[in-house]
């Protein structure tokens, strides 16, 4: 799992649940949006941007999500998703997102979302902090020391 997830530098376990699977009988094509979502809120934490928010009134807006679906999954299983920023912009961030099947230990899923930052208070777009990119950016340094290790 470590060298499929190696260019991410957080990644999130979650246990694949009897009722994610559908009547075609693999985990619903809906439910990887809410594994995104998980994996999301993770990256934020290790950033601080929630923390930021509450402080200062600006934080993300998904603005676009995707997904592409590579094997089906089934329970059980257990899932690792990677996350990581690959564009950084005076207002938004693209990140990106592997899903890895520890049944499967293969990528089963990827994902992309556009993130921008809005001002909750003047109810407008915002940049991001000098704080938070210098943040995202140590994260993201994170994954070349990962690729020197393995």
């Amino acid at each position: 799992m470590n060298e499929l997830l190696k260019e991410y530098p957080v990644i999130t376990e979650i246990p694949v649940a009897w009722g994610e699977m559908d009547a075609f009988q693999h985990v619903n094509n809906v439910v990887y949006f809410r594994y995104f979502e998980t994996a999301r809120i993770d990256y934020f934490r290790e950033v601080a941007l929630m923390d930021e928010m509450y402080k200062t009134g600006i934080g993300p807006v998904l603005s676009e999500t995707s997904c592409r679906y590579k094997l089906p999954v089934t329970y059980p299983d257990i899932l690792y998703i990677g996350s990581r920023v690959s564009e950084l912009h005076d207002d938004r961030f693209t990140m990106e997102y592997a899903v890895v099947s520890k049944k499967h230990g293969a990528v089963v899923t990827t994902g992309t979302a556009e993130v921008v930052m809005y001002d909750f208070n003047n109810k407008q777009k915002a940049n991001m902090s000098p704080l938070l990119v210098d943040s995202i950016q140590g994260i993201e340094s994170r994954t070349l020391v990962q690729q020197e290790t393995f």
